[in-house]
């Protein structure tokens, strides 16, 4: 035997043994070593290829030994959620051998996992063929069906989680798809950039549902120990962002369009398509990952997930969340907001809360904002703002005297009395319409106690509004809030109550389930 040859069958030897060394590390799951493994098989399969370019026999045995290589690797990498790298692989493979199954399987995996449902919708058609032959039809045709739910969603914003709620929220979280609604990215009065509506949208329609980028959760036990364990989770979220940046040069690119909290009017204003998944984007100049203005645009960006204007439904009900969500990042803060959002998992939906025109901007309150002005001001510039919304420009604009009421009003003993007062100054100060709404939501607490008091109703009842007036002008200033249905639920029980409720409560939960999962979550909530 031949040098050559005594090289050439040590290395077959070496990649046999790589081969099955690889294989072993797939099937028990250890993906890390098996990516690793993987890359030396390859690289010595394509340093035997070169040489074996005579031997057609021995070449078409390595470019058969190759092809699986790549797309058991870009099975790896895609378990590790290194998408990109994935991609690459299962192209390589398909360049080899354009029909392979594992590949165009992979393939379309990943491509679901990104979202790019069209183009994984294509993968998936093309392996029927062989998956008819090979016994993996009814695999198939369930990533074919879920790539067809998924693409109909992202479409129309037609989401339905009513079987999940009525169930309890037992097993798996629902697999939501990506959806931007009748909204696009502008210059805001507010702060820089907003979110804002292109089209008349009814109360509870959705306008955006999207997966976050990272999340961190955790429970806080106690007083003394929540500091030290959200500092902790606040690391691990830190960790897992840096991780999706190293991985995917889009997601860098994506986080390097927010805000760090400073020279809002000179940034540049993206297009909104450019956060729709199947966007296609040639390559993204981000530059080396600068995290000082990464810690930076975390900590203006991030949203947690027990805010004043959200819902959690599921098993992260009950612990401490925090999350990255690029495009609702740029919704901004109002104290007569129109939208709220739900947090399903990973996902969050935004839907709006009361009825939004053309042109108005998306906004929801990060805060409490059925409070009086001076409180909300105190609670605003702890967030780092001043809000100069309409309502706050309003209440303001108020005269001295006035304010000096609003104040003895807030420090009446009698809350009854104080509605009263409200009522009849606002008839005397010549406010209607939108203002009449922000005075009553100023004074929430005062008309909360005296409509939920059944003492308080004998005495005042005539004198003041009927309670679904009130509701209704705060609804229409400052959006739903589910502290609105306890006032309805304690002044009549009738069958016009109920509607008036769950009409509500679409502002609330939104348009995304029937009218009996609504009914089971106001249950929950305040039953």
């Amino acid at each position: 035997m031949t040098d050559e040859e005594q090289q050439l069958e040590t290395t077959e030897e070496l990649m046999q043994q790589l081969r099955s060394k690889a294989t072993e590390l797939l099937l028990r799951e250890e993906w890390e070593q098996c990516v690793q493994v993987y890359s030396h098989f390859v690289n010595l399969c394509q340093q035997q290829i070169v040489k074996s370019t005579h031997d057609l026999t021995q070449l078409s045995k390595l470019n058969k030994s190759l092809c699986l290589a790549f797309s058991n690797r870009a099975e790896a990498r895609s378990r590790l959620r290194d998408f990109n790298e994935a991609l690459v692989d299962c192209e390589e493979a398909l360049k080899i051998e354009g029909t392979h199954f594992k590949a165009l399987l992979c393939k379309g995996k990943v491509l679901l996992s990104l979202n790019r449902y069209s183009m994984a919708l294509d993968c998936f058609k093309a392996t029927l063929v062989e998956a008819h032959t090979s016994g993996n039809l009814e695999s198939v045709h369930g990533f074919l069906e879920k790539c067809k739910r998924l693409q109909y969603q992202s479409r129309t914003g037609a989401f339905d989680l009513t079987d999940w709620i009525l169930n309890g929220f037992h097993g798996k979280f629902p697999e939501l798809a990506e959806y931007i609604g009748p909204v696009k990215i502008m210059k805001s009065e507010i702060s820089g950039r907003g979110l804002f509506a292109t089209k008349n949208i009814d109360i509870g329609t959705l306008v955006l549902v999207t997966k976050a980028i990272a999340t961190e959760r955790g429970i806080l036990s106690s007083e003394d120990k929540s500091e030290k364990v959200q500092l902790v989770m606040w690391k691990n979220f830190i960790d897992k962002v840096k991780e999706c940046i190293s991985k995917c040069q889009r997601t860098h690119h994506w986080i390097s369009t927010l805000s760090r909290g400073a020279n809002e009017d000179g940034l540049e204003v993206p297009d909104t398509c450019l956060f729709k998944p199947e966007t296609e984007g040639s390559s993204y100049s981000t530059g080396q990952v600068d995290m000082g203005r990464i810690l930076s645009i975390l900590d203006v960006n991030s949203l947690v997930e027990d805010g004043v204007s959200a819902k959690v439904l599921g098993k992260n009900r009950g612990v401490y969340g925090v999350g990255l969500w690029i495009l609702a990042s740029f919704i901004n803060h109002s104290c007569s907001g129109n939208a709220r959002r739900i947090h399903v998992g990973d996902n969050i939906m935004v839907h709006v809360s009361r009825n939004v025109k053309a042109g108005e901007e998306i906004t929801y309150a990060y805060f409490d904002t059925l409070v009086p002005l001076e409180k909300r001001k105190e609670i605003s510039q702890t967030w780092g703002f001043n809000c100069n919304c309409n309502r706050c420009k309003f209440e303001e604009g108020m005269s001295s005297k006035s304010k000096q009421e609003l104040r003895e009003i807030e420090m009446g003993m009698d809350v009854g009395s104080a509605v009263y007062r409200m009522e009849e100054n606002m008839k005397r100060w010549m406010v209607r319409g939108k203002e009449r709404g922000y005075l009553r939501a100023s004074n929430w607490k005062a008309y909360s106690e005296t409509y939920g008091t059944e003492r308080l109703m004998k005495r005042w009842g005539r004198r003041i509004p009927a309670v679904e007036g009130v509701v209704d002008s705060v609804v229409e200033t400052v959006g739903s809030d589910e502290r609105l249905f306890e006032v309805l639920k304690k002044n009549g029980s009738g069958v016009e109550e109920t509607e008036r409720r769950l009409k509500l409560a679409k502002g609330v939960y939104g348009k995304f389930m029937k009218k009996q999962a609504l009914k089971s979550l106001l249950e929950m909530d305040i039953c």
